[in-house]
C-alpha cells in the first residue's frame, strides 16, 4: 500500500533536484522515501519522466547545472545519457531517474519500491 505525503522542503539538494525538473516541465515527479526501509542504496529516489529522449536529457543536464550552480555540488556518477531512455543521477544519498514514459512503466521503481513513502510533486 503506497502511503502518500505532501511534499515538504527535506533537503536543499531535493529541492534544487525538483526545480531543475520543473525548469524543463518534467512529469509525474514524485520522491520516494526510503529512509525507513532497510538495506537500501540510497535515503531518497526522484523520479520524473520525459517525452522524448531530448528532453530526458535536457531534464538530467538541468538538473546537474542547477545543483553545480546553487550548491556546489556535482553528481557522483551519471549514466544513460547515450540512449537517454533512463538518466541515472547518482548524488550518493539522492539518486535520480529520468524516464521517457513508456520505459517508466516497464521498468515500475515505485511498485518495486511499494513501501516507501511516496511524495507526489
Amino acid at each position: 500500500m503506497t502511503k502518500i505525503a505532501k511534499r515538504k522542503s527535506i533537503s536543499p539538494l531535493i529541492d534544487q533536484i525538483i526545480e531543475g525538473l520543473e525548469d524543463i516541465k518534467g512529469e509525474n515527479i514524485i520522491i520516494l522515501d526510503l529512509t525507513k526501509l532497510e538495506n537500501t542504496i540510497c535515503d531518497y529516489f526522484i523520479i520524473c519522466d520525459g517525452n522524448s529522449n531530448t528532453q530526458v536529457n535536457a531534464l538530467a543536464n538541468s538538473v546537474e547545472k542547477r545543483v553545480r550552480e546553487q550548491l556546489g555540488e556535482k553528481p557522483w556518477h551519471i549514466e544513460g545519457t547515450t540512449t537517454a531512455e533512463w538518466v541515472l543521477l547518482d548524488y550518493v544519498n539522492v539518486t535520480v531517474h529520468i524516464f521517457q514514459k513508456n520505459v517508466r512503466e516497464f521498468y515500475d521503481l515505485e511498485s518495486l519500491w511499494g513501501d516507501a513513502i511516496t511524495i507526489k510533486i
